[in-house]
């Protein structure tokens, strides 16, 4: 495997353990349609989140979660309407993005930014 999709992969382990210490729980993962792909979906009260993990080594081009652009959300926003219409969505929806630093010998930077950006449905 590639060294960003194991670092990628680590940030997502390490984002789904920050969400459920937090109390979310965890739908899926990874959640697929078309060229979309969801990291992780989550419920937290009677939230269902959808969330972007941006996971780097470093931050010399800035954050992780700067690196969501316009693309990303319309994938991700295209993919959530497909999982709502599968699950009979009938709930508040939110997209989050969480961002994740891990610089070899320090502990990993998160940060967790809820209600990241909003559909124009």
């Amino acid at each position: 495997m590639a060294a960003h999709n194991e670092l990628g992969n680590k940030g997502e382990e390490i984002a789904r353990i920050f969400l459920k210490e937090k109390n979310y729980q965890i739908l899926d993962t990874n959640w697929r349609f078309s060229k979309a792909e969801i990291d992780i979906i989550a419920k937290y009260e009677d939230i269902l989140i959808f969330v972007e993990v941006k996971t780097r080594s470093y931050e010399t081009f800035g954050e992780p979660e700067l690196f969501v652009d316009e693309k990303k959300e319309d994938l991700m926003l295209d993919a959530a309407q497909v999982y709502m219409q599968q699950i009979n969505h009938d709930w508040e929806i939110r997209f989050d993005i969480i961002g994740i630093t891990l610089r070899q010998g320090y502990p990993p930077k998160i940060r967790h930014y809820e209600d990241a950006f909003f559909p124009e449905w």
